[in-house]
């Protein structure tokens, strides 16, 4: 697919490529129904991360779960979730429409919520959280796909950086209430877990109301059978470069986790060590936006490997870190460097793919990557045991290393595209 190397060239006013004018500009630009969009996100990740917050202690003190089984539920549950955006992405592709798919998703984790206050044995809530992630992979390549139908190209990486800031701030938003109303409610986990529920329904209905899907363009093809050999060739040499790129890049990129390890190892008390994600989600809310709007105006490539560059950064000073203050500054940078390429890779997967195959194309890159992740966070865990954290942290800063390079490369290779 050829793309101009950026839409319109950067604009240096005041000694920086972008100003409050312009993100205002971007703002006004950037449809209804992409708003609508970030605000599903934002409440349905309040009432999830409102429940999973809690649900892993809930299950080992309340119910006298192992923590091996708590392991096992979640690690099946987020490989369901990734296995499933594959055929919904490409079954979206099939269908010509994204909305119902991403409305049925949606409303299966709603519809899953009430579950968690009512249930009383292990079981019920392993069905719950199951059916609540394949809620997620029904949704997640089918509402990525409609956020690049809905979007302008002009605006397409402001686009998707709104959604990811206002995803994120749900993502930090939900666990900062449910410490709040464990303190307000004497530590009651059924009350907590129902308040949880009202935003999973609001985020269902704004997106069955509010959200309305574009007609489909005329002059693209039918797709018969998305996964076959034939349309999975159609997807293009840029598209799986995005994706080869994005998976290394995603080895250094291993499971929070480790920040939350990396905190508690220098000394951070155990009950403030959540505050770790708080800062990284805050951070990572701030930067996305601002981020987007800068990919529409500059080539993606260098966003990108500004990105690659930040996380190299972040993982040598996690490395090295001897004190809260300097994993502290660790997160940040893994922060900003979230928010520069989360919405970017997926503007990318937008910028490469056909339009009638944008669903399997989500799809296909939500497997990968999410393999890559699940790769990444097993390293780190082996590496944890074995070395420590420093050895954990510098292998992921050679995942950076080889993702950067990767980028550079492309630039000589591939200089037709944006990518």
């Amino acid at each position: 697919m050829l793309l101009p190397a950026r839409l319109t060239p950067p604009q240096n006013v005041g000694g920086t490529l972008i100003h409050s004018a312009s993100i205002k500009a971007h703002l006004k630009a950037i449809p209804a129904g992409v708003w609508a969009l970030g605000f599903v996100s934002l409440l349905m990740d309040i009432s999830s991360e409102m429940i999973h917050a809690l649900l892993p202690i809930y299950m080992v003190t309340t119910l006298g779960t192992s923590a091996l089984a708590v392991g096992i539920i979640e690690g099946v549950a987020e490989a369901t979730a990734a296995i499933t955006k594959i055929f919904s992405g490409a079954l979206s592709d099939r269908l010509g429409k994204r909305k119902g798919l991403a409305a049925l998703g949606y409303g299966m984790s709603a519809f899953t919520k009430p579950v968690f206050p009512l249930a009383s044995e292990l079981s019920w809530l392993i069905a719950a959280r199951f059916i609540d992630r394949v809620g997620k992979g029904v949704r997640g390549a089918p509402r990525d796909a409609l956020v690049a139908d809905l979007s302008p190209p002009e605006v397409r990486g402001a686009s998707f950086g709104l959604r990811q800031s206002l995803d994120t701030v749900g993502a930090f938003l939900g666990p900062l209430l449910a410490i709040l109303l464990m303190v307000l409610t004497a530590n009651s986990f059924v009350t907590v877990f129902w308040i949880a529920v009202i935003p999973a329904f609001l985020a269902f209905a704004l997106i069955v109301f509010a959200v309305r899907e574009p007609e489909r363009l005329p002059d693209l093809k039918p797709v018969r059978s998305p996964l076959s050999r034939r349309e999975l060739a159609r997807l293009g040499q840029d598209f799986w470069w995005v994706v080869a790129v994005a998976t290394v890049f995603t080895l250094a990129r291993f499971s929070e986790a480790f920040l939350l390890l990396r905190a508690q190892s220098v000394g951070l008390p155990v009950a403030l060590v959540p505050a770790i994600l708080v800062l990284m989600n805050v951070v990572y809310a701030l930067a996305a936006y601002p981020a987007g709007v800068l990919s529409d105006r500059m080539d993606r490539r260098n966003m990108l490997a500004a990105g690659l560059v930040l996380l190299f950064l972040a993982d040598m000073v996690l490395a090295y870190s001897s004190s809260v203050e300097s994993v502290a500054a660790g997160v940040i940078l893994w922060g900003i460097h979230m928010g520069l390429t989360q919405g970017l890779l997926a503007t990318l997967v937008a910028d490469t793919a056909p339009p009638e195959l944008r669903g399997t194309a989500y799809g296909m890159f939500n497997l990968m990557t999410g393999l890559a992740l699940l790769a990444a966070s097993v390293i780190a865990g082996v590496l944890w045991d074995a070395v420590g954290p420093k050895g954990t942290f510098l292998t992921g800063a050679v995942f950076a290393a080889l993702a950067a390079a990767g980028v550079l490369f492309l630039r000589r290779v591939s200089v037709r595209t944006r990518f």
